[in-house]
């Protein structure tokens, strides 16, 4: 069976692909500092939870933009489960032409994203991907990864505000019944959602403007359910989008 494994600044994901299914996956917090040891033994646990263990795991992918990361989960396929991982980045086939002034700038994650998007939805498409930062990723009809738009992050925006405003409390991230608040929380609630999908619904417009009216918009990433609830742009919701998109770009290189 394949590992695949996305990591971003504040959440990670895996899976396990077994033939093009996916089995099983997981989303936990990214540990900037973790060891080779201590991600193998997490990666262990999640496996154990569901009946699987290391042993059936024979080959891993890897998309990740934390460096410390990358080389731990090197380190782990190469120790634990006895293989030498693909790792996303330069030299790997990945079925995109980039039209980006500096490829290099693009976290491997969004370029997933797109051999993913365009793969299952065709194109032109915009991913959405709601992490630390909310980015933006448009995809021509010939699958050319365009560029995109990168926007603080739901959490990221409202922890920034929390932390300024010494007066406002933390709350929970879920849709209020109404715009208009009746106390602090029912307001910050109001405030950091319904501003965050007004962000992509203007942002989603204008870049169908530019590539493409028909453009499909496909959302993922850990707060993508909570935004779909409420934007009127976002056509497709796919929270696993970018463990498919290393299933593909694993199946294009091996």
């Amino acid at each position: 069976m394949l590992l695949v494994a996305d990591v971003g600044n504040t959440q990670s994901s895996f899976g396990v692909f077994e033939g093009d299914d996916l089995k099983e996956s997981w989303r936990i917090s990214t540990n900037k500092d973790e060891t080779a040891d201590e991600v193998g033994a997490a990666i262990f646990s999640l496996l154990s939870m569901k009946k699987m263990g290391l042993d059936e795991l024979d080959a891993m992918i890897i998309s990740s933009v934390v460096p410390h990361c990358t080389a731990s989960l090197i380190e782990m396929g190469q120790k634990l489960l006895g293989v030498e991982p693909l790792v996303v980045g330069p030299g790997l086939k990945t079925g995109v032409t980039i039209l980006y002034d500096n490829p290099h700038e693009i976290g491997a994650d969004r370029i997933v994203n797109a051999a993913a998007a365009h793969r299952i939805y065709g194109g032109p498409v915009i991913v959405v991907d709601f992490g630390t930062a909310t980015t933006f990723d448009a995809i021509s009809e010939k699958g050319e990864y365009l560029g995109g738009a990168i926007v603080p992050g739901i959490e990221t925006s409202a922890e920034a505000l929390f932390e300024m405003a010494a007066r406002l409390s933390r709350v929970d991230l879920k849709v209020p019944k109404k715009a208009v608040g009746k106390n602090t929380t029912e307001s910050l609630q109001s405030g950091i959602l319904y501003g965050a999908a007004g962000a992509v619904d203007r942002i989603a417009e204008m870049i169908k403007d530019e590539i493409g009216k028909e453009a499909k918009v496909v959302a993922t990433g850990g707060l993508a359910e909570l935004a779909f609830e409420i934007s009127t742009t976002i056509d497709e919701l796919n929270p696993d989008l970018t463990l498919f998109g290393l299933k593909i770009l694993f199946d294009k290189n091996v």
